[in-house]
């Protein structure tokens, strides 16, 4: 059994099968709660805890579906050349809403954390937490964050745009797919940005705008950090 539970496979296995179990609920109780992204994660999290799969093991095939990252990213730049004409016609609303996320999401933080006391290591994790997990890593490392901490932030943040984002899109009826592609990039990154997706093709090349314009601003506003402590 335990060789058994080693094998790649079953990560690969356990996440496939949990985001389709995740598509399935949301199907049949459509709410920002039931996002696949949240059932899909919450799943595993629980089998993790649950069965003798330890998070070691699970990684070594759900690692592996990472690789996909790179064609994924390809995929969206394709769709983002296709829209060229679009970006260049809305590049100061695009840039303009960029900055106003990233300063945001990051004052927001601040605020909060400093609000209920938090140490300044946690605060510096968890300011980035807006951009991709490669770079709110580097950010917060070099600042003295902790890695596993910026990383929890990230994928959370991830998670609560994508479960939420279309939600507030469709019910504040904002039909402007620019602005909605911009809002779920620049708020949650790659898992953000793929929720987009599932929208529109609009959404989704605006959304992978947001995510390097989020990346280059926010390392941008971390020069400033070290002032605030």
């Amino acid at each position: 059994m335990a060789y058994l539970i080693s094998l790649p496979v079953v990560g690969i296995i356990i996440t496939i099968l949990c985001y389709f179990l995740g598509i399935r609920a949301n199907k049949l109780f459509p709410s920002p709660l039931t996002s696949p992204m949240v059932i899909a994660n919450g799943l595993i999290i629980l089998i993790i805890c649950l069965t003798p799969l330890t998070i070691e093991q699970y990684l070594t095939g759900g690692n592996m579906i990472t690789l996909f990252i790179v064609p994924a990213t390809t995929l969206l730049s394709l769709r983002i050349y296709r829209q060229w004409a679009l970006l260049k016609a809305n590049v100061i609303p695009i840039l303009s809403g960029c900055i106003a996320g990233s300063v945001a999401s990051m004052a927001s933080t601040f605020g909060l954390c400093k609000l209920f006391s938090i140490d300044t290591g946690l605060i510096v994790s968890l300011l980035p937490k807006s951009v991709t997990t490669a770079i709110a890593l580097e950010l917060a490392t070099k600042n003295g964050g902790f890695s596993g901490v910026a990383i929890s932030g990230v994928i959370i943040t991830g998670v609560f745009s994508a479960a939420f984002g279309p939600f507030f899109i469709k019910n504040f009826k904002l039909r402007d797919p620019v602005a909605g592609g911009v809002a779920m990039g620049a708020s949650g990154h790659a898992i953000g940005t793929a929720a987009a997706l599932e929208i529109g093709e609009v959404y989704g090349a605006m959304g992978g705008i947001a995510i390097g314009l989020m990346g280059i601003i926010t390392s941008l506003l971390f020069l400033f950090v070290p002032l605030l402590f």
